[in-house]
């Protein structure tokens, strides 16, 4: 597969620096930047299937095929778990 640039980004002289000063030892800007990037789209990618999950479950309970729950049915169980996952770490 052939590989492709991405576009130059323009900064002050002042960030980069402070960008170098943070790379660890043998990592190249290029290696920095390619790394930010694909956290980035992944970050992105991660919360836009978060909402559409959001979005498709509001349209089933709009739709009347699930249920709502209440604020405090969600902490109650909530602390239930927790309460739980205490007991199971003690035992």
């Amino acid at each position: 597969m052939k590989t492709a640039t991405i576009p130059a980004v323009r900064v002050e002289p002042e960030f980069r620096d402070q960008l170098e000063s943070m790379l660890s030892e043998g990592e190249t800007l290029s290696a920095f930047v390619e790394k930010a990037l694909r956290e980035t789209v992944q970050r992105r990618q991660t919360q836009a299937e978060f909402v559409k999950r959001g979005m498709e479950s509001l349209a089933r309970y709009k739709a009347g095929e699930e249920r709502g729950y209440t604020i405090d049915e969600v902490v109650e169980g909530l602390r239930e778990k927790l309460e739980a996952a205490r007991r199971s770490r003690k035992a």
